[in-house]
């Protein structure tokens, strides 16, 4: 027995709740690429972090002993001292572009297997939860939250390890120089220290909104973009635009918060600043007099301090990209968290024999998360070969067993078995080569129909392709349009009629030469002309193989070598046509009689 686990848009967010260094971890377990060669990074950043230092002390030695000297001033050890100033400036500068150069490529590579991995997890996870979540959204968690992650690790990381190494190694010096005066600089900087988790936290709450928001947003804008004709068709545009701003106002909102809190941080860095130079020099200046400070000593730790100011003030920004990239690291994760619904067996699955495939449903029974059954105990049995038209009022859990019979969902109780094969041991490889689904509106990409056809099977040349339209008796249709099978489909197959776009499907299906064909019809807004080369197609195709139509034209149901009818989730009534329709106070006469009715009009 298999559970379907109530998943929702929802539940890919619970990475908010996951710590920072938990983010972190949890990130380099998905892109394994970011440890490769950490270690000599790291080193880099040393030699680069250390290398700062090198001309404060050539400043400090060149006054007290080049110029101010006991046997007055030596130009060689000035000389030298410029020499090795400009040596380890040199050294720097290498180490820095190797370092800069290693973490963009480990970075870069990382995040494109962190963006392919959440990719192609989306196309795993359970059908409620691509369709709780906002394409839109969903999409923003593998483009621009990756694109965040992207930008702090290249840039904000790199500035956080020199800022880092440049901080420790600029605390050893001043200490070596002058504890006092070092205790004067991080007095200073006691405040901001001592505040940095508070506002971490704050921002780490601030940005998980933002990122929350854009993805809103993005929804927002990509649902009226893609919906422009149903917009202008009722006129109501004006209520599509209040639904941006408003989503743009909360996003502005939420970004706004955040950016208060950066903007303090970075004020209290800037006065912290302030009041160590200020200090320095004061407290210098004092020390001369009553003890041995030099002049030099005390103009190195003046660059010092710059060494040590310069990277605490960055260090509010880059606490600032860190939570936004933390933020975003977390929703993108949270879509890889998400335990897909359908497992494939994978290499131990079966794979199924071909030729025409019979059916059978075992005390199926199926219910959405927090949801009334929907199929409720279905024995079932359809043999190989057999035409079977599936019918029932909207609701009555006929498109459910079509997603079960194909595999997009898994029953809660019993099993469906194909060829007496459980479907949840067979090879997804296998499935999809013999079951093919023809949904009611056939997804078209925006390419040409060659592209779109061969979807069904990749491999396919256009002879292949026009020796299948021509089985079909499709081939005067392709001719008829302006490019044949060049003719591109546009975005979502816009650029074709509703029955042209249900012809490509039919000819993909064709393509794909399943053994068992599973068909959602819809050919209610298709008119005559294209209505009758469509069923021509059907009966060509569900040709020598077993074909399931959910019915939604009792015309169908007349051409079926069997009807199902089904009401509230179970099977009611089967056999063929014209036994049903004939049996009083059916349902099935029930729904036949409104048929011809509606049609008699």
């Amino acid at each position: 027995m298999s559970t379907l686990t109530p998943t929702s848009g929802t539940q890919m967010d619970t990475g908010a709740d996951i710590k920072a260094m938990e983010t972190i971890r949890l990130g380099m377990r998905y892109s394994p690429e970011l440890r490769e060669g950490l270690g000599v990074t790291l080193l880099l950043a040393v030699v680069a972090s250390c290398g700062q230092v090198v001309v404060p002390i050539a400043v400090q030695q060149t006054l007290d002993r080049g110029l101010n000297g006991p046997d007055g001033p030596r130009l060689d050890y000035v000389v030298w001292m410029g020499v090795a100033a400009f040596l380890a400036v040199v050294v720097t500068s290498l180490a820095s572009y190797a370092m800069t150069s290693r973490l963009f490529t480990t970075s870069e590579r990382g995040l494109a297997t962190l963006r392919t991995r959440a990719f192609r997890h989306v196309h795993d996870l359970p059908l409620l939860t691509q369709n709780t979540e906002r394409r839109g959204a969903l999409v923003s968690r593998v483009t621009s939250d990756v694109d965040q992650v992207s930008q702090f690790l290249v840039f904000g990381g790199l500035i956080f390890v020199v800022s880092i190494g440049q901080i420790l190694v600029a605390t050893a010096l001043m200490l070596f120089y002058s504890w006092e005066l070092a205790l004067v600089v991080w007095l200073c900087f006691a405040p901001l220290f001592l505040s940095l988790r508070w506002f971490q936290r704050r921002l780490s709450a601030a940005y998980t909104v933002v990122r929350h928001q854009v993805g809103v947003l993005m929804g927002a804008i990509s649902e009226p973009v893609v919906g422009a004709s149903v917009v202008r068709s009722y006129g109501v545009e004006a209520r599509t635009q209040e639904r941006i701003d408003t989503a743009i106002d909360d996003w502005q909102e939420a970004y706004l918060k955040a950016q208060t809190f950066t903007v303090v941080s970075f004020s209290l860095g800037g006065i912290s600043a302030g009041l160590a130079n200020a200090g320095v020099i004061v407290i210098g200046v004092l020390l001369g007099f009553t003890s041995d400070m030099t002049p030099g000593t005390v103009l190195a730790f003046a660059f010092l301090v710059t060494l040590f100011v310069g990277p605490v003030q960055m260090g509010t920004q880059i606490l600032t990209d860190a939570q936004n990239a933390i933020a975003s690291w977390r929703r993108t994760l949270g879509i890889l968290e998400t335990p897909a619904d359908l497992i494939d067996p994978g290499p131990e699955g079966v794979s199924l024999p071909r030729g025409p495939i019979d059916v059978t449903f075992e005390r199926v029974g199926f219910a959405y998360p927090g949801g009334p059954p929907v199929v409720i105990d279905l024995d079932l049995h359809i043999d190989a070969g057999t035409r079977v038209a599936v019918v029932g009022e909207t609701g009555s859990g006929k498109s459910t067993v079509a997603k079960l019979l194909t595999r997009l969902m898994d029953p809660v109780e019993g099993a469906v078995l194909l060829d007496g094969i459980d479907v949840r041991t067979i090879d997804s490889g296998s499935l999809r080569r013999s079951v093919v689904l023809v949904p009611q509106e056939g997804f078209l990409f925006d390419d040409t129909i060659t592209a779109n056809v061969r979807y069904g099977r990749i491999d396919a040349t256009e002879a292949e392709i026009r020796a299948s339209a021509e089985e079909l008796g499709l081939t005067g249709w392709l001719e008829g349009l302006p490019r044949g099978l060049d003719t591109q489909v546009g975005q979502r197959g816009e650029s074709l009629s509703a029955g042209e776009r249900q012809l490509v499907a039919l000819l993909r299906a064709h393509l794909a030469d399943p053994d068992l064909l599973v068909l959602d019809e819809a050919t209610s807004a298709v008119d005559p002309h294209l209505e009758m080369q469509i069923g021509r197609a059907l009966e060509r195709l569900m040709a020598s193989r077993t074909s399931v139509t959910i019915a939604h034209r009792l015309s169908t149901a007349e051409n079926a070598d069997e009807v199902i009818v089904m009401d509230k989730g179970r099977v009611v009534q089967r056999g063929h046509h014209s036994d049903l329709r004939n049996e009083v106070d059916s349902i099935y006469a029930g729904l036949h009689a409104s048929w011809v009715a509606q049609h008699d009009v």
